[in-house]
């Protein structure tokens, strides 16, 4: 008795553990444009950097959905919306079931068999893994995933352990709602489960973490082909440009023939013709764009005060979140008119009473170098293939009515977050 109760703690506190993990990973966003940032990364970003040491490993760090750019299509769109969807019901629900637990604890209910549990015997981990799945989704990095999987495999193993724990406590009265319950869902669900899962417990031991690891992360790949041939990649010689919101794909051809111009023109261009270059087009006060380059303080999001509203814009106000101009951001990190957010606090320094935020013409493109391998040329999506360098070198702001270049500003190969590993899409 006192061996299988020692497995049972320890079942838990591995499982509880593996929580942890996911929860430290998968909330790493929401630390990343606060205050805490600092400290997050002083302990983990040395875990970081030993992924990006070694190729077969450094994949971990990156992402598998669009995260600095806007959901290019409607799939991608509604998979954005479906994380935050499934965040908010997933975390609702656990907390319902919690409270019923921890209640049938305090005034001995006996077995939990109301409400949720009434159908499925473990409704708080399939909460558990709705809200999860719906992280992975808001902070989509494929370290994220594998914590998720791991989780996944900790939690199945743990609820088997609480199974005989309760059918050693309560015998057939347990036996009997096992009966008439599924695990993790309905029963006619759970019974199609079953019947593909091994009997034998040896046999489930590699079966479980096998199946789960080749579903969980093989979707992760999935998304990632799906999004880098949605994304709009524009090329032209060696440029390459990706708009980070869908509206600024009708400037692509005046600004890369203001790029290209000002190669030929300028004999000491920042960009070489024996290099290839990705260049993100957005507006210039577009909130994230130190996640690509350090391109000023303004875009240090760690060190605004606005943080804790955009986290709760991003969590649960998706729809805003994905409409809002990046002019709204501005305005609200100044605490002035939206319409006039760009005319007093422009980036680029365009104060003209006479233009419209909503129609501003100037852009900023941001550019960053492929390093080449084996003089290996990029074009499109492989310039965010994994195992692929891209350094930042400037960010360069156009008129894309004109094509007037008006700053060009060489900036350090590191991003606001110096060598934190940060979305590249």
């Amino acid at each position: 008795m006192i061996k299988f109760t020692s497995t049972g703690f320890f079942s838990r506190l591995v499982a509880r553990s593996g929580i942890v993990v996911f929860f430290i990973m998968a909330f790493e966003i929401m630390i990343m444009i606060s205050p805490f940032a600092f400290f997050f990364y002083s302990i983990f970003n040395p875990i970081f950097r030993f992924i990006d040491n070694y190729p077969a490993l450094s994949w971990l760090t990156s992402f598998f959905l669009p995260h600095m750019i806007l959901p290019p299509t409607l799939l991608l769109t509604n998979i954005r919306i479906l994380g935050s969807a499934l965040f908010v019901a997933g975390s609702l629900t656990f907390l319902l079931c919690a409270l019923q637990v921890y209640l049938g604890k305090i005034f001995k209910w006996g077995i939990a068999d109301k409400g949720l549990y009434k159908f499925i015997r473990h409704p708080q981990y399939l909460a558990l893994a709705i809200w999860s799945v719906g992280m992975c989704i808001l902070w989509p990095r494929f370290i994220v995933l594998a914590s998720l999987s791991i989780m996944f495999i900790l939690y199945y193993f743990l609820a088997k352990e609480e199974e005989r724990r309760m059918t050693e406590r309560y015998g057939e009265s347990y036996k009997e709602y096992m009966s008439k319950t599924g695990m993790f869902t309905p029963q006619f669900i759970d019974k199609w489960l079953s019947a593909i899962i091994p009997d034998n417990p040896t046999t489930r031991v590699i079966f479980v973490p096998v199946i789960v690891v080749v579903i969980v992360m093989g979707t992760g790949f999935l998304l990632r082909e799906i999004t880098l041939h949605s994304l709009p990649f524009v090329t032209q010689n060696n440029l390459t440009l990706v708009s980070i919101l869908p509206e600024d794909n009708n400037f692509d051809k005046a600004v890369l023939d203001g790029l290209n111009k000002l190669q030929s023109n300028n004999k000491d261009s920042v960009l070489k013709k024996d290099k290839d270059y990705l260049g993100y087009l957005m507006p210039a006060d577009y909130v994230m764009q130190g996640m690509i380059a350090n391109t000023g303080s303004d875009f240090h999001l760690f060190k605004q005060h606005n943080t804790i509203k955009m986290i709760t814009d991003w969590v649960f106000h998706p729809f805003e979140h994905l409409r809002t101009s990046p002019s709204s951001h501005m305005a609200q990190m100044n605490n002035v008119d939206p319409a006039i957010a760009r005319r007093h606090h422009c980036p680029i320094g365009i104060n003209d009473p006479t233009i419209e935020c909503s129609a501003c013409p100037y852009r900023r493109v941001i550019l960053v170098e492929i390093d080449n391998v084996n003089g290996q040329r990029y074009t499109g999506s492989d310039m965010l293939s994994f195992n692929t360098t891209r350094i930042p070198i400037c960010y360069i702001d156009i008129n894309t009515l004109t094509g007037e270049i008006v700053n060009v500003k060489q900036v350090d190969g590191i991003t606001a977050w110096e060598d934190v590993p940060t979305p590249a899409l």
